[in-house]
């Protein structure tokens, strides 16, 4: 494979659906966010997901030397889909996203976690974090201070005798990590976002 399509794209391994063992298309990129929606109770089951197939593979990725930088688990056109970002020191190969895909595939057959066992079909993919690279842990959040990153936040909204829980994008400096929240400069304003309303967190290139 060229060096050159190792540095510009995000590479994927196809993996067959849990339990189904049908083969699926991979995907280079994630689909875009949503800029302002309702949110449900699906998206917290989704995050509860996919922090349980973290607890199961995270292991897995660092005996192999490789970092597990981000899971996600989420409803896209084509249906269920479950990524896994890794990296490694010299970028992660297509190789690497295979086998790690295989194994992980096969870990997810067995697993007797109740977050897991039951999840129903999906498509798997294994993929580098690429240039506008997710942010999931919070040692992330220290490492790229001072980038440009684009957070999707879920909270509580009221309208008269009613509140409802709205998704908004933000995109801004990553200025400060302190406690349970982080700063985000955007122009003349700096926001406090607490971890706990932060849904999704990506680099935004720059190039």
């Amino acid at each position: 494979m060229k060096n050159d399509a190792l540095a510009g794209r995000k590479h994927s391994a196809d993996r067959k659906k849990h339990r189904k063992k049908e083969r699926t298309e991979p995907v280079s990129k994630a689909s875009g966010s949503v800029s302002a929606s309702a949110g449900d109770s699906g998206e917290e089951r989704d995050k509860k997901i996919a922090a349980a197939i973290r607890n199961v593979t995270e292991a897995l990725c660092e005996s192999e030397g490789m970092e597990l930088v981000c899971v996600e688990y989420q409803r896209e056109a084509r249906g269920r889909v479950l990524r896994l970002y890794i990296d490694k020191p010299g970028g992660v190969r297509l190789s690497d996203c295979a086998y790690i895909s295989r194994q992980v595939g096969d870990m997810l057959d067995v697993s007797t976690d109740p977050d897991i066992e039951n999840i129903g079909p999906y498509s798997l993919e294994v993929t580098s974090p690429g240039s506008d690279r997710p942010v999931e842990k919070k040692a992330d959040f220290e490492k790229f201070r001072g980038r440009k990153i684009k957070i999707r936040i879920r909270r509580q909204h009221s309208e008269g005798q009613k509140t409802k829980t709205v998704s908004v994008s933000i995109q801004g400096i990553l200025s400060a990590v302190s406690g349970e929240s982080v700063e985000i400069q955007t122009g003349h304003q700096t926001l406090s976002i607490p971890f706990q309303e932060i849904r999704r967190a990506r680099l935004v290139s720059e190039n």
